[in-house]
């Protein structure tokens, strides 16, 4: 049988999340039977545990290392800066991509697939979209298909492709180009199955986009759960644009 997220062993929790779940998948009923709204791919048989939490030689770091700008500013003050970069930086100069993405259904209204899953560093699951790194030889249009192929199992056209963006400038010169996608739908499609890697737990989520304010609010209000930055904005920008009075 497959687990819903339970991030508190109390019984008070888990009522709590197994409602908040239950409040957010309802919202959209005519998804749930061919396309079910929360799905793992891989059977779960426990939360994530932080183990250990250790310091890292740069000289052992695969994906990331840390380094030292020395700089003069503006009125000539020399400063210096800490700095974290990937390693895996390709052809294209450009780390990732995430995928915007709109699903277009014959009887269903629009909207658009959300992910959820375990980030380490947070301790906590994110709700994004779909989203990966860049390949050394690929274009960031090209990397954005095949991620979402991988994360979602759905085929995509692209629309449009972003300029390059700063992704946490305060503290890394990582940036990623945000790639908006569709997906057209038949009218009993079913959903397709996942590509994800070893170690991958992917939950998929849609949300229609008439609703994705108010869904992601009420995310962020799960424990344990956190709404990334980058889809939050996005839906910020939606629901301002609807209410705002200034233009």
């Amino acid at each position: 049988m497959k687990q819903a997220y339970f991030f508190k062993t109390s019984h008070t929790r888990i009522r709590q999340w197994t409602a908040t779940l239950s409040s957010l998948s309802s919202a959209q009923p005519s998804f749930r039977k061919n396309h079910s709204s929360l799905k793992m791919s891989h059977q779960k048989t426990q939360e994530p545990v932080i183990d250990k939490i250790s310091e890292l030689p740069v000289d052992q770091a695969k994906w990331v290392t840390l380094k030292k700008v020395e700089y003069t500013d503006q009125v000539g003050k020399q400063r210096t800066w800490e700095v974290a970069t990937r390693k895996t930086r390709g052809k294209s100069g450009v780390d990732a991509v995430a995928m915007g993405n709109i699903l277009l259904h014959p009887s269903r209204p629009a909207s658009t697939m959300l992910v959820i899953q375990y980030r380490p560093p947070l301790d906590s699951y994110t709700v994004e979209w779909p989203a990966g790194l860049i390949d050394a030889e690929e274009t960031a249009e090209q990397a954005a298909v095949r991620e979402f192929k991988e994360e979602t199992g759905y085929d995509c056209s692209v629309l449009s492709i972003s300029p390059v963006q700063a992704a946490d400038p305060g503290m890394s010169d990582a940036n990623m180009q945000l790639v908006m996608v569709e997906v057209k739908l038949g009218e009993r499609d079913e959903e397709p199955e996942q590509r994800l890697d070893d170690g991958e737990h992917i939950q998929r989520v849609v949300v229609p986009l008439s609703e994705l304010y108010d869904r992601l609010a009420e995310y962020s209000k799960a424990d344990r759960m956190i709404v990334a930055a980058k889809l939050f904005h996005f839906a910020a920008g939606m629901k301002f644009a609807q209410t705002q009075k200034y233009f």
